[in-house]
């Protein structure tokens, strides 16, 4: 039994990349089934929680991916991806979006990984260009089409 749980942690690193290929390709069953698998073969690693917390974000429960994230960053204060993820998060929230700006730019100019900067340069970019429209393009057509 003991064989078998080494090999799975071997496997750890392509569970976690299986989890955000699931949630790219829109099955959340499947990749919290996974992210879970991953937790319970590693669970002091923070990638299997930054994983779940990239699901509630992509569903909008900012709340709840907030937390995640912000638990994750209380943890590991270099870990940038979850904190450029927070960042996201707040910019997504009116009322916390220069908060999310200023997370995002400490990630960019602290983080050493060129793809967790340019994470943070397109959020900050979408940011200025589309959330502070006084209608965003993506809700502009919801709400004309909205009729109570």
């Amino acid at each position: 039994m003991n064989e078998k749980l080494t090999d799975f942690k071997e496997d750890f690193a392509l569970l976690i990349e299986a989890g955000f290929i699931a949630v790219k390709q829109l099955d959340e069953t499947s990749a919290t089934r996974i992210f879970q698998a991953a937790q319970a073969l590693n669970p002091e690693s923070s990638a299997p929680r930054l994983g779940l917390g990239y699901i509630a974000m992509n569903k909008l429960e900012l709340k709840e991916a907030s937390k995640v994230f912000e638990e994750i960053v209380e943890k590991e204060p270099e870990n940038y991806l979850a904190q450029t993820f927070l960042g996201i998060c707040c910019l997504l929230s009116k009322p916390k979006r220069k908060k999310g700006e200023k997370i995002i730019r400490e990630a960019i100019a602290n983080a050493s990984d060129p793809t967790i900067k340019s994470l943070g340069k397109v959020s900050l970019e979408w940011a200025e260009k589309d959330l502070k429209k006084e209608k965003a393009p993506f809700f502009a057509a919801k709400q004309e089409g909205e009729h109570h």
